[in-house]
């Protein structure tokens, strides 16, 4: 068996390619454990240590997830919890430039367009609440500008939260993660921080009205609008001063 160029597959490869297929086909499901270490390493003819790294490996993206104990207890299971695991792989792949700041930009419009509209229908009291106290937490003149952005960043998770539906919640969630260093690393940058820290604060409540008002299409224009002008405000975002949305 090969990989997808022509070197041959690595031991702790087929591992993980053994799990992959049988998830993506239905074999193994949310919950469902593995066989035991060795026996996994009898049945596709490699060493413990292959079965050891592969596991890993799928624990690092969030995959598998491994408790010690007996029985039920124990064991390597699939795992329903994807989320931590997108933010990481994106918030690398973003340091690393694989994805550049505009395109990730771009994909938060289109995700924070659609949980905002849904958040404006389904979100529940306590929601709102929670993204409430994270405005008035911006609204302190004291706040410095790092908690500004960790409240910022706290703002638009609690939205994505509300929106009731996993999947565009998780990546709303991982996308707007894996920017917040450069999104406070983009404000650090600005030359004049307090007119740029007031037009966050007034687009945040613009949003955060809509929302309460069950407007959802509103708070869907507001946010992209508010998105676009935040990374418009941060040249360090976009070195390319020709490609814009």
């Amino acid at each position: 068996m090969t990989s997808s160029g022509s070197r041959p597959q690595r031991a702790w490869e087929q591992v993980v390619a053994w799990v992959e297929d049988r998830v993506l086909d239905g074999r193994l499901v949310r919950g469902a454990t593995l066989p035991a270490e060795r026996d996994l390493a009898q049945q596709l003819g490699v060493s413990r240590a292959a079965v050891r790294e592969g596991v890993r490996t799928l624990q690092a993206s969030g995959v598998l997830r491994s408790a010690v104990g007996a029985g039920t207890a124990g064991g390597t299971t699939i795992s329903g919890v994807p989320d931590e695991a997108l933010t990481r792989l994106l918030s690398l792949h973003v340091a690393l430039a694989n994805f550049p700041p505009y395109d990730v930009t771009q994909a938060r419009v289109a995700l924070e367009r659609a949980s905002v509209g849904l958040a404006a229908v389904h979100a529940s009291p306590e929601q709102r609440t929670a993204m409430r106290a994270a405005l008035a937490a911006m609204d302190d003149d004291e706040l410095s500008m790092a908690d500004f952005n960790l409240h910022d960043t706290v703002f638009h998770v609690e939205i994505a939260r509300a929106a009731g539906n996993r999947l565009v919640t998780d990546l709303t969630v991982a996308i707007r993660e894996s920017m917040r260093r450069p999104i406070l690393a983009g404000l650090e940058a600005l030359d004049d921080w307090l007119p740029a820290r007031d037009a966050l604060r007034h687009e945040h409540h613009a949003i955060m009205t809509a929302i309460e008002e069950h407007r959802g299409e509103d708070a869907a224009d507001l946010m992209q609008a508010h998105i676009w002008s935040a990374f418009e405000r941060m040249p360090s975002l976009h070195p390319n001063p020709a490609k814009r949305h």
